[in-house]
C-alpha cells in the first residue's frame, strides 16, 4: 500500500514528507502504457507533486506542475489534489532509450528532483532536500519500487544540525532501493533518521486517480462555443473526447450534442444581455 508520512526532525526545527508510491507509479505507468524512460520521468514528478499535494487543506485546492520539455518525450503534466492524489501524463509515453538496460535499473539523475528543489528555494523562500527515485524492471519495465522525500529545515535550525542533516545524503539516495528490498517506508525514516529526534505527524494514502466525468466533458463542449458545437452536430454528428489523465473515451450522441447546443446558447444570449 502506498503512503505517505509527515513528520517533524531535530525538536520540531525541520519539516519532512515522504512517499512510498510504487502502486501510483505502476498505475500510471499502465494507463499510460510508458516506456522505462517516461515511467521514471512521470514517476518522479507524481512524487513530488503527490507530496506537495499532501499539504492542501480543501478538497477544492489543486496543485498543477508541468515541465515544459523541448526532448522527445515532450512535455510533463501532473495535477495533485487533497490528500496526495495525482494524476498526470507526459506527452510522448512511448519514447524510449536505443539501448536496452541491462541489470537492475535506478533511472533516477536528480533533475527532476533539482527543479523543484530549486522551486522551493525561489518560489517558495524555503530550501529544501529534494529526492525522487523509481526503480523499474529491465525487461518488462513494471515499478519495483518508488519513494520521495523532501527535508524542509525552518529558519531556528541550528547550523550544525543542516550539515548532519545534508551528510545523509548517500543513505537518502538509497531509499528507493530499501523500498525495493521491502522494507516499510515508516521503518526506513526510522533508521534514516535514528538520532534526529524523529517524531511521525501525519500518515495519509496517496494514489494515482483521475477526477474526469460526463458531465465535466460536457462543460468542455459547452465552453466550445454554439458555432463549434453546432459544426459538430453538422459535419460529424457525434462528438468523442478522450481523457489525457486516465485515457477514459467519453462519447455523445447527436441527441446529447444538440441539448449542449441549446444550453449554450442560452448561455451566450444571457452573457449578451
Amino acid at each position: 500500500m502506498d503512503t505517505i508520512i509527515r513528520g517533524l526532525l531535530l525538536n520540531k526545527t525541520v519539516n519532512i514528507i515522504a512517499v512510498s508510491g510504487k502502486e501510483m507509479v505502476e498505475k500510471a505507468r499502465e494507463t499510460h502504457e510508458l516506456s522505462r524512460v517516461c515511467t521514471a520521468a512521470l514517476g518522479r514528478t507524481l512524487l513530488a507533486v503527490s507530496m506537495m499535494s499532501a499539504k492542501l487543506k480543501s478538497a477544492s485546492d489543486t496543485i498543477t506542475v508541468t515541465i515544459a520539455g523541448n526532448g522527445p518525450a515532450g512535455s510533463i503534466t501532473v495535477v495533485g489534489h487533497e490528500g496526495g492524489v495525482v494524476k498526470g501524463y507526459v506527452t510522448n509515453s512511448d519514447f524510449s532509450l536505443k539501448e536496452p538496460y541491462v541489470g537492475s535499473c535506478h533511472l533516477v539523475n536528480g533533475e527532476i528532483a533539482e527543479d523543484f528543489a530549486r522551486y522551493f528555494a525561489v518560489s517558495e523562500q524555503q530550501p529544501s532536500l529534494v529526492y525522487l527515485g523509481v526503480r523499474v524492471e529491465p525487461a518488462s519495465g513494471e515499478v519495483r519500487s518508488a519513494a520521495g522525500l523532501i527535508i524542509a529545515p525552518l529558519p531556528n535550525c541550528p547550523d550544525e544540525e543542516l550539515d548532519r542533516l545534508e551528510g545523509l545524503g548517500e543513505q537518502i539516495s538509497a531509499l528507493s532501493k530499501r523500498m525495493d528490498d521491502g522494507e516499510k517506508l515508516e521503518d526506513a525514516l526510522s533508521a534514516l533518521f535514528d538520532g534526529f529526534d524523529f517524531e511521525i505527524t501525519e500518515t495519509m494514502e496517496p494514489a494515482f486517480r483521475c477526477d474526469c466525468s460526463s458531465d465535466r466533458l460536457k462543460a468542455v463542449l459547452v465552453s466550445l462555443g454554439s458555432s463549434e458545437l453546432r459544426s459538430i452536430i453538422e459535419e460529424d454528428g457525434q462528438a468523442e473526447i478522450v481523457c489525457r489523465f486516465c485515457n477514459t473515451k467519453y462519447k455523445f450522441g447527436k441527441d446529447t450534442l444538440k441539448e449542449l447546443l441549446e444550453y449554450a446558447e442560452s448561455k451566450e444570449e444571457g452573457d449578451a444581455e
